[in-house]
């Protein structure tokens, strides 16, 4: 059975840091590619930021560019989502999810609970 279990959302002020982390179990850690998406309040999800099974490929959203960086521990079947300059629209809840192999941005099958940040101006 296939788990992913995100940790370190929570409240922030505009300006700070969080880093978000995803543990997966119950699959090949580097068999898969990984995403992180997020939900705000009455908008639909999408996605951030997306890392390639070997962590050499990365994509992100422009809005989240150069404030957000993903990686991977392969050895701890964990992927990270450290973000700074954290803004109020940043809001939402956060979910990672995973695929195989290949970065992208849509097509993945499993998903996480997700965990919530809020960041308040």
């Amino acid at each position: 059975q296939v788990q992913l279990v995100e940790s370190g959302g929570g409240l922030v002020q505009a300006g700070g840091s969080l880093r978000l982390s995803c543990a997966a179990s119950g699959l090949t850690f580097s068999n898969y590619a990984m995403g992180w998406f997020r939900q705000a309040p009455g908008k639909e999800r999408e996605v951030v930021s997306a890392i390639n099974w070997s962590g050499r490929n990365t994509y992100y959203q422009d809005s989240v560019k150069g404030r957000f960086t993903i990686s991977r521990d392969n050895a701890k079947n964990t992927v990270y989502l450290q973000m700074n300059s954290l803004k109020p629209e940043d809001t939402a809840v956060y979910y990672c999810a995973a695929r195989p192999m290949t970065i992208a941005t849509k097509g993945y099958d499993y998903w996480g609970q997700g965990t919530q940040v809020t960041v308040s101006s």
